[in-house]
Protein backbone atom coordinates (compact mmCIF):
# COMPACT_ATOMS: atom_id res chain seq x y z
CA UNK A 1 0.00 0.00 0.00
CA UNK A 2 1.13 3.46 -0.33
CA UNK A 3 2.60 5.89 1.91
CA UNK A 4 -0.47 8.52 2.55
CA UNK A 5 2.97 10.83 3.40
CA UNK A 6 4.56 10.40 0.23
CA UNK A 7 1.62 10.71 -1.76
CA UNK A 8 0.67 14.00 -0.21
CA UNK A 9 4.34 15.48 -0.49
CA UNK A 10 4.15 14.21 -4.65
CA UNK A 11 0.97 16.18 -4.65
CA UNK A 12 2.31 19.41 -2.89
CA UNK A 13 5.61 19.11 -5.36
CA UNK A 14 3.35 18.58 -8.26
CA UNK A 15 1.25 22.03 -7.28
CA UNK A 16 4.43 23.93 -6.75
CA UNK A 17 5.49 23.27 -10.00
CA UNK A 18 2.21 23.80 -12.06
CA UNK A 19 1.47 27.08 -13.70
CA UNK A 20 -1.80 29.20 -12.86
CA UNK A 21 -3.10 32.30 -13.64
CA UNK A 22 -2.09 33.86 -10.55
CA UNK A 23 1.80 34.90 -10.86
CA UNK A 24 2.49 33.57 -7.33
CA UNK A 25 2.06 30.07 -8.60
CA UNK A 26 5.64 30.58 -10.16
CA UNK A 27 6.71 30.51 -6.49
CA UNK A 28 9.20 27.30 -5.77
CA UNK A 29 9.26 26.73 -2.37
CA UNK A 30 11.87 23.93 -2.65
CA UNK A 31 14.24 26.08 -4.24
CA UNK A 32 16.66 27.15 -1.50
CA UNK A 33 19.96 28.76 -2.41
CA UNK A 34 21.99 25.65 0.01
CA UNK A 35 25.58 26.60 -1.05
CA UNK A 36 24.89 29.94 -0.18
CA UNK A 37 27.55 31.83 2.68
CA UNK A 38 24.11 32.20 4.82
CA UNK A 39 22.50 29.34 4.10
CA UNK A 40 25.74 26.29 4.64
CA UNK A 41 27.31 25.27 7.92
CA UNK A 42 31.03 25.04 7.99
CA UNK A 43 30.22 20.87 9.37
CA UNK A 44 27.67 19.76 7.54
CA UNK A 45 27.06 16.77 4.92
CA UNK A 46 26.30 18.26 1.15
CA UNK A 47 22.87 18.64 0.16
CA UNK A 48 22.12 17.99 -3.39
CA UNK A 49 22.14 20.45 -6.10
CA UNK A 50 19.33 19.35 -8.66
CA UNK A 51 19.23 22.85 -11.25
CA UNK A 52 16.23 23.00 -13.10
CA UNK A 53 15.99 23.09 -16.93
CA UNK A 54 15.60 26.74 -18.60
CA UNK A 55 14.82 27.78 -22.01
CA UNK A 56 16.69 31.06 -23.68
CA UNK A 57 19.43 32.55 -25.07
CA UNK A 58 22.26 31.51 -23.15
CA UNK A 59 20.60 27.82 -22.71
CA UNK A 60 20.94 27.35 -26.24
CA UNK A 61 24.63 28.85 -26.18
CA UNK A 62 25.75 26.74 -23.27
CA UNK A 63 24.29 23.38 -25.88
CA UNK A 64 25.83 24.78 -28.46
CA UNK A 65 29.57 25.41 -26.46
CA UNK A 66 29.19 21.44 -24.62
CA UNK A 67 28.89 20.59 -28.42
CA UNK A 68 31.43 22.04 -29.99
CA UNK A 69 33.91 21.37 -26.81
CA UNK A 70 32.79 17.97 -26.34
CA UNK A 71 33.04 16.97 -30.43
CA UNK A 72 36.29 18.87 -30.38
CA UNK A 73 37.78 16.69 -27.83
CA UNK A 74 36.65 13.47 -29.09
CA UNK A 75 37.02 13.82 -32.74
CA UNK A 76 40.57 15.49 -32.93
CA UNK A 77 42.96 12.30 -32.15
CA UNK A 78 41.20 11.14 -34.88
CA UNK A 79 41.85 13.74 -37.58
CA UNK A 80 44.73 12.91 -40.12
CA UNK A 81 47.64 15.48 -41.44
CA UNK A 82 49.90 14.18 -43.92
CA UNK A 83 53.46 15.15 -42.52
CA UNK A 84 55.27 13.03 -45.46
CA UNK A 85 57.01 9.38 -45.14
CA UNK A 86 57.71 7.66 -42.29
CA UNK A 87 56.22 9.99 -40.20
CA UNK A 88 52.98 10.11 -37.88
CA UNK A 89 49.90 11.32 -40.11
CA UNK A 90 47.69 12.28 -36.44
CA UNK A 91 47.10 15.92 -36.47
CA UNK A 92 47.50 16.08 -32.88
CA UNK A 93 49.73 13.60 -31.19
CA UNK A 94 51.90 13.61 -27.57
CA UNK A 95 54.53 11.01 -29.06
CA UNK A 96 56.63 10.01 -26.03
CA UNK A 97 58.60 7.82 -27.74
CA UNK A 98 59.71 9.54 -30.37
CA UNK A 99 60.16 13.04 -27.77
CA UNK A 100 57.69 15.27 -30.06
CA UNK A 101 54.51 16.86 -30.00
CA UNK A 102 52.52 17.17 -32.99
CA UNK A 103 50.22 20.08 -33.57
CA UNK A 104 48.92 20.39 -37.02
CA UNK A 105 51.86 21.78 -38.87
CA UNK A 106 54.00 22.65 -36.14
CA UNK A 107 56.06 20.11 -34.50
CA UNK A 108 58.25 20.85 -31.07
CA UNK A 109 61.49 19.41 -29.96
CA UNK A 110 61.82 18.82 -26.37
CA UNK A 111 64.34 21.66 -26.75
CA UNK A 112 62.00 23.91 -28.02
CA UNK A 113 59.41 23.55 -25.25
CA UNK A 114 59.06 27.17 -25.25
CA UNK A 115 56.46 26.93 -27.39
CA UNK A 116 54.36 25.63 -25.33
CA UNK A 117 55.19 27.79 -22.59
CA UNK A 118 54.20 30.62 -24.98
CA UNK A 119 51.05 28.93 -25.35
CA UNK A 120 50.40 28.98 -21.86
CA UNK A 121 50.91 32.13 -21.57
CA UNK A 122 48.65 32.82 -24.41
CA UNK A 123 46.09 31.18 -22.76
CA UNK A 124 46.52 32.84 -19.32
CA UNK A 125 46.45 36.49 -20.70
CA UNK A 126 43.82 35.34 -22.64
CA UNK A 127 41.79 34.36 -19.98
CA UNK A 128 42.73 37.14 -17.74
CA UNK A 129 41.41 39.56 -20.21
CA UNK A 130 38.08 37.67 -21.30
CA UNK A 131 37.50 37.66 -17.16
CA UNK A 132 38.41 41.54 -16.71
CA UNK A 133 35.63 42.07 -19.75
CA UNK A 134 33.12 39.51 -18.78
CA UNK A 135 33.09 37.69 -15.74
CA UNK A 136 33.91 34.06 -15.17
CA UNK A 137 32.68 33.36 -19.04
CA UNK A 138 35.23 30.47 -18.68
CA UNK A 139 34.00 28.76 -15.96
CA UNK A 140 30.11 29.41 -17.15
CA UNK A 141 30.66 27.90 -20.66
CA UNK A 142 33.91 26.55 -21.79
CA UNK A 143 35.51 25.23 -18.25
CA UNK A 144 35.79 20.91 -18.77
CA UNK A 145 34.45 20.85 -15.06
CA UNK A 146 31.21 22.84 -16.79
CA UNK A 147 31.03 20.87 -19.92
CA UNK A 148 30.79 17.33 -18.40
CA UNK A 149 28.64 18.46 -15.17
CA UNK A 150 26.17 19.99 -18.14
CA UNK A 151 26.85 16.46 -20.04
CA UNK A 152 25.95 14.14 -16.65
CA UNK A 153 22.97 16.05 -15.61
CA UNK A 154 21.97 16.09 -19.31
CA UNK A 155 21.72 12.62 -18.87
CA UNK A 156 20.35 12.37 -15.43
CA UNK A 157 17.41 14.50 -16.95
CA UNK A 158 16.85 11.87 -19.39
CA UNK A 159 16.36 9.22 -16.85
CA UNK A 160 14.75 10.66 -13.83
CA UNK A 161 13.23 14.07 -14.96
CA UNK A 162 13.47 17.72 -14.16
CA UNK A 163 14.11 18.99 -10.82
CA UNK A 164 11.17 18.37 -9.24
CA UNK A 165 10.92 14.53 -10.84
CA UNK A 166 14.40 13.77 -9.40
CA UNK A 167 13.35 15.56 -5.73
CA UNK A 168 10.50 12.92 -5.67
CA UNK A 169 12.64 10.23 -6.99
CA UNK A 170 15.36 10.86 -4.43
CA UNK A 171 13.02 10.63 -1.64
CA UNK A 172 11.11 7.71 -2.50
CA UNK A 173 11.79 3.95 -1.36
CA UNK A 174 13.68 1.50 -3.48
CA UNK A 175 11.35 0.31 -6.00
CA UNK A 176 12.12 -1.59 -9.35
CA UNK A 177 11.23 1.41 -11.39
CA UNK A 178 13.40 3.62 -9.46
CA UNK A 179 16.19 1.18 -9.76
CA UNK A 180 16.19 1.02 -13.46
CA UNK A 181 16.26 4.34 -13.76
CA UNK A 182 19.36 4.79 -11.41
CA UNK A 183 21.36 1.79 -13.16
CA UNK A 184 20.25 3.34 -16.27
CA UNK A 185 21.78 6.68 -15.48
CA UNK A 186 24.72 5.40 -13.77
CA UNK A 187 25.25 2.94 -16.47
CA UNK A 188 25.72 5.79 -19.07
CA UNK A 189 27.81 8.16 -16.38
CA UNK A 190 30.42 4.81 -16.97
CA UNK A 191 29.97 4.94 -20.60
CA UNK A 192 30.88 8.55 -21.37
CA UNK A 193 33.41 8.13 -18.19
CA UNK A 194 35.33 5.59 -20.51
CA UNK A 195 34.92 7.17 -23.60
CA UNK A 196 36.26 10.34 -21.59
CA UNK A 197 39.05 8.20 -20.43
CA UNK A 198 39.72 6.45 -23.93
CA UNK A 199 39.87 9.61 -25.81
CA UNK A 200 42.61 11.41 -23.53
CA UNK A 201 44.50 8.21 -24.02
CA UNK A 202 44.26 8.71 -27.76
CA UNK A 203 45.86 11.90 -27.98
CA UNK A 204 49.38 10.03 -26.83
CA UNK A 205 49.31 7.25 -29.70
CA UNK A 206 48.18 6.43 -33.04
CA UNK A 207 44.33 6.46 -32.41
CA UNK A 208 42.44 4.03 -34.37
CA UNK A 209 45.32 1.96 -33.87
CA UNK A 210 44.93 2.25 -30.22
CA UNK A 211 41.62 2.23 -30.30
CA UNK A 212 41.96 -1.48 -32.35
CA UNK A 213 44.06 -2.71 -29.83
CA UNK A 214 41.86 -1.53 -26.52
CA UNK A 215 38.75 -3.18 -27.91
CA UNK A 216 40.73 -6.19 -28.82
CA UNK A 217 42.96 -6.28 -25.35
CA UNK A 218 45.80 -6.04 -27.52
CA UNK A 219 46.65 -2.47 -25.70
CA UNK A 220 49.71 -2.27 -23.25
CA UNK A 221 48.80 -2.44 -19.35
CA UNK A 222 49.13 1.24 -19.26
CA UNK A 223 46.90 2.74 -21.27
CA UNK A 224 43.81 0.40 -19.70
CA UNK A 225 45.10 1.96 -16.12
CA UNK A 226 45.17 5.75 -17.71
CA UNK A 227 41.95 5.08 -19.20
CA UNK A 228 40.43 3.87 -15.46
CA UNK A 229 42.35 6.91 -13.45
CA UNK A 230 40.43 8.95 -16.04
CA UNK A 231 37.19 7.39 -15.92
CA UNK A 232 37.04 7.64 -12.55
CA UNK A 233 37.92 11.40 -12.27
CA UNK A 234 35.68 12.23 -14.78
CA UNK A 235 33.03 10.18 -13.16
CA UNK A 236 33.34 11.30 -9.88
CA UNK A 237 33.90 15.21 -10.37
CA UNK A 238 31.39 15.57 -13.17
CA UNK A 239 28.71 12.79 -12.03
CA UNK A 240 29.18 13.21 -7.99
CA UNK A 241 31.05 16.33 -6.69
CA UNK A 242 29.76 18.38 -9.46
CA UNK A 243 29.48 21.89 -7.81
CA UNK A 244 31.69 21.29 -5.28
CA UNK A 245 34.71 21.05 -7.49
CA UNK A 246 34.29 24.72 -7.92
CA UNK A 247 33.56 25.65 -4.41
CA UNK A 248 36.41 23.59 -3.04
CA UNK A 249 38.73 22.12 -5.05
CA UNK A 250 39.36 25.05 -8.17
CA UNK A 251 41.32 28.12 -7.12
CA UNK A 252 40.77 30.00 -9.87
CA UNK A 253 37.53 31.85 -7.90
CA UNK A 254 39.61 32.95 -5.41
CA UNK A 255 41.89 34.67 -8.17
CA UNK A 256 39.18 35.90 -10.28
CA UNK A 257 38.43 38.69 -8.05
CA UNK A 258 41.68 40.35 -8.51
CA UNK A 259 40.73 40.22 -12.11
CA UNK A 260 37.42 42.33 -11.68
CA UNK A 261 37.17 46.07 -11.51
CA UNK A 262 34.01 48.32 -10.94
CA UNK A 263 33.44 48.13 -15.13
CA UNK A 264 33.39 44.25 -15.44
CA UNK A 265 30.64 42.66 -17.02
CA UNK A 266 29.08 40.00 -14.60
CA UNK A 267 25.60 38.36 -13.97
CA UNK A 268 23.88 40.34 -11.54
CA UNK A 269 20.70 41.07 -9.81
CA UNK A 270 19.35 44.71 -10.06
CA UNK A 271 18.03 45.01 -6.72
CA UNK A 272 17.39 49.16 -7.75
CA UNK A 273 14.47 47.54 -10.36
CA UNK A 274 13.72 44.10 -8.15
CA UNK A 275 13.16 45.68 -4.63
CA UNK A 276 11.12 45.26 -2.51
CA UNK A 277 10.19 42.09 -3.81
CA UNK A 278 7.25 39.77 -2.94
CA UNK A 279 4.56 37.75 -4.43
CA UNK A 280 2.36 39.58 -7.25
CA UNK A 281 -1.13 38.38 -8.24
CA UNK A 282 -2.45 39.09 -11.27
CA UNK A 283 -4.08 42.57 -12.15
CA UNK A 284 -2.94 43.69 -9.11
CA UNK A 285 -0.67 46.88 -9.55
CA UNK A 286 3.34 47.00 -9.83
CA UNK A 287 3.17 50.73 -7.83
CA UNK A 288 6.02 51.10 -4.84
CA UNK A 289 7.72 47.66 -5.40
CA UNK A 290 10.30 45.78 -7.20
CA UNK A 291 9.22 43.61 -10.11
CA UNK A 292 11.31 40.18 -8.33
CA UNK A 293 8.05 38.59 -7.21
CA UNK A 294 10.18 36.45 -5.26
CA UNK A 295 9.27 32.83 -7.46
CA UNK A 296 12.86 31.26 -6.88
CA UNK A 297 13.18 30.16 -10.14
CA UNK A 298 16.68 31.90 -10.24
CA UNK A 299 17.87 29.36 -7.36
CA UNK A 300 15.98 26.29 -8.89
CA UNK A 301 18.04 26.82 -12.20
CA UNK A 302 21.42 27.75 -10.43
CA UNK A 303 23.91 24.77 -10.87
CA UNK A 304 25.86 26.03 -7.85
CA UNK A 305 22.79 26.10 -5.32
CA UNK A 306 23.12 29.93 -4.40
CA UNK A 307 21.02 33.03 -4.76
CA UNK A 308 21.98 35.53 -7.23
CA UNK A 309 20.12 37.83 -5.78
CA UNK A 310 22.40 37.84 -2.57
CA UNK A 311 24.78 39.91 -4.64
CA UNK A 312 28.50 39.04 -6.50
CA UNK A 313 29.40 35.28 -4.61
CA UNK A 314 32.79 33.38 -5.15
CA UNK A 315 30.41 30.51 -5.87
CA UNK A 316 28.67 31.92 -9.38
CA UNK A 317 30.06 30.51 -12.58
CA UNK A 318 28.62 33.60 -14.22
CA UNK A 319 26.64 30.69 -16.55
CA UNK A 320 23.90 33.15 -16.58
CA UNK A 321 21.55 30.41 -16.49
CA UNK A 322 19.62 32.33 -13.63
CA UNK A 323 19.37 35.03 -16.68
CA UNK A 324 16.93 32.67 -18.51
CA UNK A 325 14.77 31.68 -15.64
CA UNK A 326 14.51 35.21 -14.89
CA UNK A 327 13.54 36.32 -18.31
CA UNK A 328 10.86 33.41 -18.67
CA UNK A 329 8.82 34.42 -15.18
CA UNK A 330 9.40 38.29 -16.20
CA UNK A 331 7.26 36.89 -19.48
CA UNK A 332 4.82 35.40 -17.63
CA UNK A 333 3.78 38.45 -15.65
CA UNK A 334 4.33 41.03 -18.21
CA UNK A 335 7.47 42.96 -17.02
CA UNK A 336 10.25 43.80 -18.88
CA UNK A 337 13.02 41.16 -19.28
CA UNK A 338 16.45 42.10 -17.73
CA UNK A 339 15.70 41.79 -14.24
CA UNK A 340 18.79 39.60 -13.52
CA UNK A 341 21.14 39.95 -16.16
CA UNK A 342 25.03 41.56 -17.72
CA UNK A 343 25.88 44.51 -15.46
CA UNK A 344 28.31 46.38 -14.16
CA UNK A 345 28.84 48.39 -10.27
CA UNK A 346 29.35 51.37 -12.13
CA UNK A 347 26.01 51.11 -13.92
CA UNK A 348 23.85 50.36 -10.94
CA UNK A 349 25.50 53.60 -9.38
CA UNK A 350 24.27 55.10 -12.93
CA UNK A 351 21.06 53.91 -12.72
CA UNK A 352 20.18 55.26 -8.88
CA UNK A 353 21.81 58.53 -10.37
CA UNK A 354 19.17 58.90 -12.99
CA UNK A 355 22.55 58.33 -15.73
CA UNK A 356 21.99 56.35 -18.75
CA UNK A 357 23.66 52.93 -18.51
CA UNK A 358 26.56 52.28 -20.61
CA UNK A 359 29.69 49.53 -21.05
CA UNK A 360 33.27 50.80 -21.13
CA UNK A 361 35.05 47.67 -22.39
CA UNK A 362 38.51 49.69 -23.31
CA UNK A 363 39.75 50.82 -19.73
CA UNK A 364 43.44 50.47 -18.14
CA UNK A 365 42.99 46.85 -17.06
CA UNK A 366 41.47 45.86 -20.63
CA UNK A 367 44.54 47.73 -22.60
CA UNK A 368 47.59 46.22 -19.98
CA UNK A 369 46.25 42.43 -21.03
CA UNK A 370 45.26 42.83 -24.51
CA UNK A 371 48.65 44.53 -25.07
CA UNK A 372 50.49 41.67 -23.28
CA UNK A 373 48.40 39.04 -25.13
CA UNK A 374 49.51 40.62 -28.39
CA UNK A 375 53.04 41.07 -27.53
CA UNK A 376 53.00 37.11 -27.05
CA UNK A 377 51.38 36.65 -29.84
CA UNK A 378 53.96 38.68 -31.82
CA UNK A 379 57.01 36.94 -30.18
CA UNK A 380 55.25 33.56 -31.08
CA UNK A 381 54.60 33.99 -34.07
CA UNK A 382 58.30 35.56 -35.10
CA UNK A 383 59.77 32.47 -33.41
CA UNK A 384 57.39 30.22 -36.02
CA UNK A 385 58.42 32.45 -38.92
CA UNK A 386 61.85 32.40 -37.83
CA UNK A 387 62.45 28.98 -36.37
CA UNK A 388 65.39 27.10 -37.39
CA UNK A 389 65.01 23.69 -39.29
CA UNK A 390 69.20 22.58 -39.19
CA UNK A 391 70.27 23.48 -35.83
CA UNK A 392 73.91 22.43 -34.52
CA UNK A 393 74.99 21.83 -30.70
CA UNK A 394 78.89 20.86 -29.98
CA UNK A 395 80.04 19.89 -26.90
CA UNK A 396 83.67 19.45 -26.03
CA UNK A 397 84.96 16.99 -24.17
CA UNK A 398 86.10 17.76 -20.95
CA UNK A 399 88.66 14.68 -19.79
CA UNK A 400 91.13 15.30 -21.03
CA UNK A 401 90.96 19.02 -21.81
CA UNK A 402 93.29 18.58 -24.82
CA UNK A 403 95.84 16.29 -26.18
CA UNK A 404 99.52 16.89 -27.26
CA UNK A 405 100.61 14.94 -29.86
CA UNK A 406 104.21 13.68 -30.95
CA UNK A 407 104.59 16.17 -33.26
CA UNK A 408 103.72 18.94 -31.03
CA UNK A 409 100.48 19.59 -32.07
CA UNK A 410 97.32 20.21 -29.68
CA UNK A 411 94.19 17.90 -30.32
CA UNK A 412 90.76 18.52 -28.86
CA UNK A 413 87.93 16.17 -28.65
CA UNK A 414 83.94 17.13 -29.70
CA UNK A 415 80.78 15.76 -29.53
CA UNK A 416 78.47 17.30 -32.52
CA UNK A 417 74.91 16.91 -32.70
CA UNK A 418 72.54 17.64 -35.64
CA UNK A 419 69.59 18.05 -35.64
CA UNK A 420 67.19 17.77 -38.98
CA UNK A 421 63.46 19.00 -38.26
CA UNK A 422 62.97 18.52 -42.12
CA UNK A 423 60.44 15.96 -42.90
CA UNK A 424 62.83 15.05 -45.81
CA UNK A 425 66.34 12.90 -45.53
CA UNK A 426 69.95 15.19 -46.30
CA UNK A 427 73.31 14.91 -46.38
CA UNK A 428 75.44 17.51 -44.20
CA UNK A 429 79.34 18.18 -44.58
CA UNK A 430 80.73 19.72 -41.63
CA UNK A 431 83.43 21.86 -41.30
CA UNK A 432 85.11 24.70 -38.51
CA UNK A 433 85.37 28.02 -39.08
CA UNK A 434 87.43 30.98 -37.05
CA UNK A 435 90.79 29.05 -35.99
CA UNK A 436 93.67 29.94 -39.01
CA UNK A 437 95.27 26.46 -39.51
CA UNK A 438 93.06 24.26 -37.16
CA UNK A 439 92.38 20.61 -39.14
CA UNK A 440 89.42 18.43 -38.49
CA UNK A 441 89.29 14.82 -38.71
CA UNK A 442 86.34 12.04 -37.53
CA UNK A 443 86.19 8.46 -36.56
CA UNK A 444 85.76 7.25 -40.47
CA UNK A 445 84.29 3.43 -40.75
CA UNK A 446 84.84 1.78 -44.42
CA UNK A 447 86.34 4.64 -45.07
CA UNK A 448 83.75 6.50 -45.51
CA UNK A 449 84.03 10.50 -45.44
CA UNK A 450 83.46 11.13 -41.56
CA UNK A 451 82.64 15.25 -42.62
CA UNK A 452 79.56 14.30 -44.57
CA UNK A 453 76.42 12.69 -42.49
CA UNK A 454 73.42 11.55 -43.74
CA UNK A 455 70.35 11.96 -41.22
CA UNK A 456 67.06 11.14 -41.98
CA UNK A 457 63.80 13.25 -42.18
CA UNK A 458 62.80 14.26 -38.68
CA UNK A 459 65.72 12.86 -36.87
CA UNK A 460 69.41 13.77 -35.30
CA UNK A 461 72.78 12.07 -35.55
CA UNK A 462 76.20 12.43 -33.07
CA UNK A 463 78.77 12.22 -34.52
CA UNK A 464 82.59 12.84 -32.63
CA UNK A 465 85.78 15.16 -34.40
CA UNK A 466 88.79 15.64 -33.99
CA UNK A 467 90.46 19.41 -34.05
CA UNK A 468 94.19 19.68 -34.13
CA UNK A 469 96.19 22.91 -34.16
CA UNK A 470 99.92 22.36 -35.41
CA UNK A 471 102.87 23.98 -32.93
CA UNK A 472 103.41 26.97 -34.96
CA UNK A 473 99.67 28.44 -34.81
CA UNK A 474 99.62 28.42 -30.75
CA UNK A 475 100.11 31.22 -30.65
CA UNK A 476 96.47 31.90 -31.82
CA UNK A 477 95.76 30.57 -28.25
CA UNK A 478 94.94 33.76 -26.04
CA UNK A 479 95.55 32.17 -22.53
CA UNK A 480 95.67 28.69 -23.53
CA UNK A 481 91.41 29.33 -25.29
CA UNK A 482 90.54 30.46 -28.95
CA UNK A 483 86.74 30.09 -30.42
CA UNK A 484 85.93 27.88 -32.78
CA UNK A 485 82.83 27.35 -34.58
CA UNK A 486 81.20 23.74 -36.54
CA UNK A 487 79.58 24.20 -39.53
CA UNK A 488 76.88 21.54 -41.16
CA UNK A 489 76.17 22.70 -44.65
CA UNK A 490 73.72 20.34 -46.31
CA UNK A 491 73.60 20.02 -50.04
CA UNK A 492 70.66 22.58 -50.87
CA UNK A 493 73.01 25.47 -49.34
CA UNK A 494 71.49 25.60 -45.65
CA UNK A 495 73.73 26.18 -42.89
CA UNK A 496 73.52 25.36 -39.27
CA UNK A 497 76.89 26.82 -36.65
CA UNK A 498 77.47 25.69 -33.68
CA UNK A 499 79.97 27.41 -31.51
CA UNK A 500 82.63 26.23 -28.86
CA UNK A 501 86.51 26.75 -27.70
CA UNK A 502 89.79 24.80 -28.77
CA UNK A 503 91.51 24.68 -25.23
CA UNK A 504 95.37 24.11 -25.33
CA UNK A 505 98.40 25.06 -23.23
CA UNK A 506 98.92 28.32 -21.80
CA UNK A 507 102.18 30.32 -23.25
Amino acid sequence: MADPALNLENLVAEAVGAASASSSSHKDETAVAVNSQLNRPLYQSRIKVQPKLVHGTFRRLKWLVMAVTLGVYYITPFLRWDRGPGMPDQAVLLDFPARRFYFFFLEIWPQEFYYVTGLLILAALGLFLMTSVAGRVWCGYTCPQTVWTDLFIFVERLFEGDRSARMRLDKQGWSLAKLARKTGKHAVWVLIALLTGGAWVFYFADAPTLAREILTFQAPMTAYIFIGLFALTTYTLGGIAREQVCIYMCPWPRIQGAMFDEESLLVSYKDDRGEARGPHKKGTSWEGRGDCIDCGQCVAACPMGIDIRDGMQLECIQCALCIDACDEIMDKVERPRGLIGYDTLRNRERRIAGEEPRFNIVRPRTIVYAAALALVTIVMLYALATREMLQVSVLRDRNPLFVTLSDGSIRNGYEVKIINKDHLSHVYRVSIEGLEGARLAGITAGGTDATEIAIGPDNLKNAHFFVSLPADRLAALQSGEAKLRFVATSQEGKIAVGNTTFRGPIQ
